[in-house]
């Protein structure tokens, strides 16, 4: 598969790239994708919810009524769960939500996702550039050229640069990822990958690896 490259002012240049079919052009698996976002997002979670059992509250130990003739029922201690204050049956505590998948199929869910992105032609190879310093306007008026302004996208750029991040955060829409950290959760999160022309190798590469 061949793709345009652009600029930055959203015309064409005269160079292609070629997206390998291996990566871009496979069957997509839908169970990969459906675990490699799971653990995503499970990874994700604090887990410090808390409630505390009868054993863990301080209250008062007198009993609050008498056994007989109140025409309820009995009640022995103010912990009892069905008082306001008392502990909570079976309720949550602090747990790791965290779970491991096999590296291969954390592979196979992301070249799928790319797949999709492929085949929905929502991929655009745009050429390397970088902003003498962070303006949120210049990315506005490079969304303007790619008609994204309204559309979530997300920028794979092949390496950390600081002007180009600074100029973005402040954008909903929009979310800066480095090659070699793309994820299927982010790519199927976003409308639009814009790849910077220099990632489509850090791309092939860590999923070659």
């Amino acid at each position: 598969m061949e793709l345009e490259v652009y600029n930055i002012q959203g015309t064409k240049t005269e160079r292609k790239v070629t997206l390998e079919d291996a990566i871009y052009g496979i069957e997509p698996n839908d169970h990969a994708i459906y675990l490699d976002v799971k653990q995503y997002m499970a990874n994700k979670r604090q887990g410090t919810h808390s409630s505390k059992e009868k054993s863990q509250l301080t209250r008062s130990t007198r009993k609050i009524k008498k056994q007989k003739g109140t025409g309820g029922a009995r009640a022995g201690s103010m912990k009892n769960p069905l008082f306001r204050g008392g502990a909570r049956v079976f309720g949550p505590h602090p747990r790791d939500y965290n779970f491991k998948l096999n590296k291969k199929l954390k592979k196979l869910a992301r070249i799928s996702a790319l797949s999709y992105k492929a085949k929905e032609s929502n991929i655009t190879i745009v050429e390397d550039f970088n902003f003498e310093t962070p303006k949120t306007k210049n990315f506005v008026e490079l969304l303007k050229s790619f008609q994204l302004q309204d559309q979530k996208t997300l920028l794979v750029v092949p390496n950390h640069d600081t002007n180009v991040f600074l100029s973005l955060r402040n954008l909903k829409k929009v979310r800066i990822i480095e090659a070699s950290d793309l994820n299927t959760y982010e790519i199927l999160d976003a409308n639009k990958l814009l790849v910077m022309e220099s990632s489509v190798k850090e791309i092939e590469m860590i999923n070659k690896n």
